[in-house]
């Protein structure tokens, strides 16, 4: 009798109990179902928070959040400025895509979880990434435009002489656009809300492969003929040192214009007397040192036979007079010699 009884109780509280979990089930789905398109609270985009908007409002918020990405994006470099606009570049940042996202998250793949967070007060803690998209030609346009702008070839120092002087021309820098920091820097800032707007593109300095200071090391003396005014200058490290009155070639004997070095040097030279018709009799012969000799004290070849020397022939400084040679007096040949070494460049000229 007793069992009997407990099973006439059985049957009711099963159905009882049937008819909660159904009520409950369709209450979780009811809340689910009102809930489909609202965002699930700690749904985020960016740190943009989105938790309880509907898809229009989420969509009105990231608008206004990725606003900044439509503001022009200024690449600044020394003497002026390109300017990279959210038309150009096609900039976009996929909203639609964002909120549609937001969305599958909140709903899960059926209503129970969404049920759940509204009966616990349960939270997400969702931050989905953006992907703005642009255009990668568009950012190499504007690498290879400002690197016309920008890039400039090193030009290295240099020393024109000339037969009373030597220009040293100083070096100057090159510049080159670091291209891939800049693109770089273009697409972060591209895709970036807090990113500021203005860029200094990043340009290496390229120094000159030859400086003046190394010019001066390269040329420790250097020597300039005037024939026309009869000055003979001597230069120490790029540097005029001193200023010396010669004796050139003759007409018809000119000594040669144009860029020599110094040969050979001699102290108490001996003549090799050319075969010429100046020459005579002693065309061939080598004459000694001594009152025969007219090569004096010191020789330095320059070209072809032709050379500076020592003279005791002071009358002829100050005249072409010579058969090519560049005389100078005694103490002033003895004083350049020991400023010059072989290979010394000569520059004569008028």
């Amino acid at each position: 009798m007793h069992r009997s009884r407990t099973r006439r109780w059985l049957v009711p509280a099963a159905l009882v109990a049937a008819i909660v979990v159904a009520l409950a089930l369709g209450a979780a789905f009811a809340y689910a179902r009102s809930q489909r398109d609202v965002i699930a609270q700690g749904v985020r985009v960016d740190s943009i928070p989105l938790g309880g908007l509907e898809p229009d409002a989420a969509r009105v918020r990231l608008e206004h959040a990725f606003q900044p990405l439509e503001r022009p994006l200024v690449l600044r470099y020394p003497g002026g400025q390109l300017v990279l606009t959210a038309r150009e570049t096609k900039i976009a940042a996929e909203i639609d895509g964002l909120v549609a996202r937001a969305l599958d998250l909140s709903r899960g793949d059926w209503f129970g979880p969404s049920a759940w967070r509204g009966l616990t007060g349960e939270i997400l803690d969702v931050n989905l990434r953006p992907h703005p998209s642009y255009s990668r030609s568009a950012v190499e346009r504007a690498v290879q435009a400002l690197r016309k702008r920008v890039d400039s070839p090193a030009v290295n120092a240099a020393v024109h002489p000339s037969f009373d002087r030597l220009r040293v021309e100083q070096g100057r820098a090159g510049a080159r656009v670091s291209a891939s920091l800049l693109r770089h820097e273009i697409e972060h800032a591209l895709v970036s809300r807090t990113a500021p707007r203005l860029i200094d593109v990043p340009i290496r300095r390229l120094p000159p492969a030859v400086t003046v200071a190394a010019l001066s090391r390269r040329y420790p003396s250097f020597i300039t003929i005037d024939r026309g005014a009869f000055k003979l200058r001597v230069y120490s490290h790029l540097g005029l040192a001193r200023a010396y009155s010669i004796a050139v070639g003759q007409a018809g004997l000119q000594t040669p214009a144009g860029l020599y070095h110094i040969q050979d040097k001699v102290v108490n030279p001996s003549w090799q007397v050319p075969f010429s018709s100046w020459t005579g009799s002693l065309a061939g012969r080598l004459i000694p040192p001594g009152p025969d000799d007219p090569l004096k004290a010191r020789w330095m070849g320059i070209f072809n036979g032709a050379g500076i020397h020592g003279t005791d022939e002071t009358w002829s400084i100050g005249h072409a007079v010579s058969h090519g040679c560049v005389r100078m007096t005694i103490p002033d040949v003895i004083d350049l010699f020991d400023r010059v070494s072989v290979g010394t460049p000569v520059y004569i000229g008028d």
